[in-house]
């Protein structure tokens, strides 16, 4: 997308106070607000109880939008090092994410006739959720991930993990000691990274010349139509469409030649990129189909992006409503779930233990920790089921149909399960 192909804003709005800072996709000079949630704690930086009497840092969570690629972003307050070096999130924790791993590894062995001769390779490769389908399949695979927490838990399942933020410079230097991909994968990776171009180098770089990349990440339009701003927190930097991603990548000579619209994450794209030059890989239909869907929702326009802002207050009066009301009536409202869209969504509401006592998580490595700036405890599961609360707030809400299933019980005490976004909903 040239800037020609950006239709301008005639009145533009939200212009922020804040010093002006560069585009990290283009360089331009980033004026535009898309979402002012005021200031926050880093989502994924729980407090041990030790530390709960001190001080931690807040930083502004202020998303731009570039006027000329049109990049929704944020600054970079804290390193990747910092934020990804010892990180709390473990892939395998959720069955149905484990399942849409499964699906994928089985469709991508398939139409790509990966083997025995090939390489898979997947960027950000956590705990080895994914890839231990294809090395049950025969398929080599060899994982990059910054995070010796859980790239040690993917080396104890039998995966090869290379501890390391992938860039140009990790590229070369896997592909000097004789790699070369068939298949890079980077799952909910790409809004991750502060350094786009050293990132998007690196596959062009360690991909082989008939080899194929696929990239999965949360659609902007989705975030947009569905008001899910908890997705914006200091860990993302990037918001990405179709538009923006292409260019980004044509950048590098890559090419997108499919796009495929996925359920996850409230509504992600995979997209599928090769070498400019491989022809044998044709762009198929469904890139133009939903450029298209993306410029007719108006994607391509700035005031689509500094209008998104009206909505995120109703978010929050909805929330602070519902939960207010319950304290009011004496009913007892326990949270589901602590994923870092949950810290942003209670921060930017200022929802704390007067309304929200604890909730639970089934992860061990979050048991036992208080979520950051609200400081709300979380516990195992079991303590849910002694509460019997009234409400069950689901803060991964992209998970809600499997929480459900698995809490299905707690029907049975006259327990009710609701939604924050797109609006407080009761299931």
């Amino acid at each position: 997308m040239s800037n020609a192909q950006v239709e301008r804003s005639s009145n533009p709005v939200g212009a922020p106070d804040t010093a002006h800072s560069a585009c990290r996709n283009c360089g331009a000079p980033l004026r535009e607000t898309f979402a002012d949630l005021g200031m926050s704690p880093l989502a994924n930086a729980f407090i041990t109880q030790g530390r709960r009497d001190q001080m931690e840092p807040f930083y502004p969570l202020h998303a731009l939008v570039c006027s000329q690629c049109l990049l929704v972003q944020l600054a970079e307050f804290e390193s990747a090092e910092t934020i990804f070096g010892d990180y709390l999130y473990f892939s395998s924790y959720s069955e149905s994410w484990l399942r849409h791993a499964e699906r994928y590894a089985e469709a991508m062995t398939q139409r790509f006739a990966l083997g025995s001769d090939t390489l898979v390779v997947e960027v950000a490769s956590n705990d080895g959720y994914l890839l231990q389908f294809f090395q049950r399949a025969g398929v080599p695979v060899l994982g990059v991930d910054p995070a010796a927490n859980v790239a040690h838990a993917a080396v104890d399942l039998g995966i090869p993990t290379e501890i390391a933020f992938f860039n140009a410079d990790t590229a070369l230097r896997l592909r000097a000691d004789g790699h070369t991909a068939s298949l890079m994968t980077a799952n909910n990776v790409l809004a991750h990274v502060p350094d786009l171009h050293p990132f998007v180098e690196g596959f062009r770089i360690l991909l082989s010349p008939g080899g194929v990349a696929t990239f999965e990440f949360p659609h902007l339009l989705r975030l947009i139509e569905l008001r899910q701003f908890d997705t914006i927190y200091h860990e993302h930097f990037s918001y990405f469409s179709l538009l923006v991603v292409e260019q980004l990548f044509a950048r590098h000579e890559l090419t997108v030649f499919d796009v495929q619209e996925l359920p996850t994450h409230g509504g992600s794209l995979r997209v599928f990129a090769r070498h400019a030059a491989n022809d044998a890989l044709p762009v198929l239909p469904t890139v133009a189909a939903l450029r298209e869907a993306e410029y007719v929702a108006g994607l391509g326009r700035l005031d689509t992006y500094t209008r998104f802002s009206e909505t995120i207050v109703e978010c929050k009066l909805d929330l602070l409503e519902f939960l207010i009301g319950a304290r009011r009536h004496g009913e007892r409202v326990v949270g589901y779930g602590a994923p870092a869209k949950g810290n942003t969504l209670l921060n930017y509401c200022g929802v704390g233990p007067e309304l929200l006592p604890f909730i639970v998580d089934v992860s061990p490595y979050k048991q036992g920790l208080l979520l950051p700036g609200t400081r709300i405890p979380i516990h195992p599961p079991e303590a849910l089921f002694a509460a019997r609360p009234d409400w069950i707030l689901i803060l991964p809400w992209n998970l809600q149909d499997e929480i459900t299933t698995q809490l299905a019980a707690a029907r049975d005490w006259g327990g009710r399960f609701v939604v924050p976004i797109p609006r407080v909903r009761v299931l």
